[in-house]
């Protein structure tokens, strides 16, 4: 079994992994026999996610770099890496005494650069100004994460909101307001009133307002988004499939989830 013999930030505690360790998927019967220690396994997709670093300059402390990456690739394809968060989140929400199904919730997009070879999809943001990838994320009251889509930076925020709203699947059901800015006025509003039983009420500036201000409700998902940026990998999107996009957006707030619950 592999040993770390150093310890860095990212690695998890002992309660951390605790809370973890069965949510990891078991061994597939039959063939080789797993040799690898999970644990490691799941520190080194932290401290690459954090750091930002590519996946050939994993550090040696760590099982070797392919290993690590083929595990992070079968949980991205199989949903681990999503069923292990909505998990985390529910677990939260109990321990805080909120219900795991929310009701109210906000709703925004973040466009980014991409890395040097992007698979495919990537588009200009005109309103940016940037060429790259969108981020469409819905969060809680809290910030915690309900749903995430990564497209081309081209696609408007209120197509992208059809996109991601068909992602909710049981943690939506009780859903019955979304905060939005005013990307997203008609026809999703009235799209939205079609389809779900929940209103999408806009929140915009005061009337004449210049500069930065902090509007209600909305600065919950604009935190989220700073929360994501703290971890280097999510700087850019340097990945070629937006699934892995989607995928490191969901690890990031695992670790942060994890923390919450076992701070040490």
């Amino acid at each position: 079994m592999f040993v770390n013999t150093q310890r860095y930030p990212t690695n998890l505690t002992d309660s951390q992994w605790a809370i973890i360790q069965d949510l990891i998927p078991p061994a597939k019967p039959g063939g080789r026999p797993r040799s690898l220690d999970m644990r490691q396994v799941v520190n080194g997709i932290l401290y690459l996610t954090v750091s930002g670093i590519q996946w050939r300059m994993l550090p040696r402390e760590y099982p070797p770099w392919p290993s690590v990456y083929t595990y992070f690739r079968q949980w991205r394809d199989d949903g681990t890496w999503q069923r292990i968060h909505d998990t985390l989140r529910a677990e939260v929400c109990r321990r805080e005494g909120r219900h795991k199904h929310a009701t109210a919730g906000s709703i925004d997009s973040q466009t980014v650069k991409t890395g040097v070879n992007p698979m495919g999809i990537r588009g200009f943001d005109g309103g940016k100004r940037t060429m790259g990838r969108k981020r469409h994320i819905l969060v809680d009251t809290t910030g915690l994460l309900l749903a995430v889509l990564v497209t081309a930076a081209s696609v408007q925020d209120r197509d992208g909101a059809r996109m991601l709203l068909g992602r909710l699947a049981g943690f939506g059901k009780k859903l019955r307001l979304l905060w939005v800015d005013g990307a997203y006025r008609d026809p999703p509003l009235d799209w939205v009133a079609r389809r779900f039983r929940f209103r999408l009420q806009p929140v915009t500036p005061p009337r004449g307002q210049k500069g930065f201000t902090i509007l209600a409700r909305r600065w919950v998902v604009e935190r989220t988004f700073a929360w994501l940026g703290l971890n280097r990998r999510l700087s850019k999107d340097y990945e070629r499939l937006p699934a892995s996009s989607e995928a490191f957006i969901h690890i990031a707030m695992i670790r942060i989830m994890l923390r919450r619950l076992a701070p040490t």
